[in-house]
């Protein structure tokens, strides 16, 4: 750890290590008063430290929950916009279900129309001959007429 206590001269740092000749009790004493006001500066910068730490953490705690909380945002509006696609899709699928079942049903129904067309042009076709067998009869009867050439 780095600490920010200075001296305040190079006289300072050398009573560290020389005590005066004759007064042995009064350089303990500021010796000691010195070393107490380095660790108070010590603890200081410690709590300083501490706090600012502290501060960073809560700062990254907060700014983590916040991302959370966007990330659940965003993975909630993903699922919504999922389940509304699967919902169109499936309203999609149902439709092209029916109107594959309704052309069916259609062709169906031109099949059947196309049968009836072709029986009723047969017939027409039968109709036309009995008349003409009937036509004909009636001329040999009636009227001793040979029928016309066709």
């Amino acid at each position: 750890m780095q600490t920010n206590a200075s001296f305040s001269s190079q006289d300072d740092l050398q009573s560290f290590t020389r005590p005066l000749p004759g007064d042995h009790g009064t350089t303990v004493l500021n010796l000691v008063l010195r070393a107490a006001d380095l660790f108070n500066e010590m603890e200081e910068q410690v709590r300083a430290t501490e706090a600012r730490a502290q501060s960073m953490c809560k700062s990254a705690t907060e700014r983590a929950q916040l991302a959370e909380k966007r990330l659940e945002v965003a993975e909630k509006a993903r699922r919504e916009v999922i389940n509304e696609a699967e919902r169109k899709l499936q309203d999609a699928s149902k439709a092209l279900t029916n109107a594959e079942a309704r052309i069916a049903a259609a062709e169906d129904k031109v099949t059947a129309s196309e049968f009836r067309a072709q029986s009723a042009q047969a017939q027409l076709q039968e109709a036309k001959r009995a008349l003409l067998l009937v036509e004909e009869a009636i001329r040999e009867r009636l009227l001793s007429e040979k029928p016309p050439s066709v």
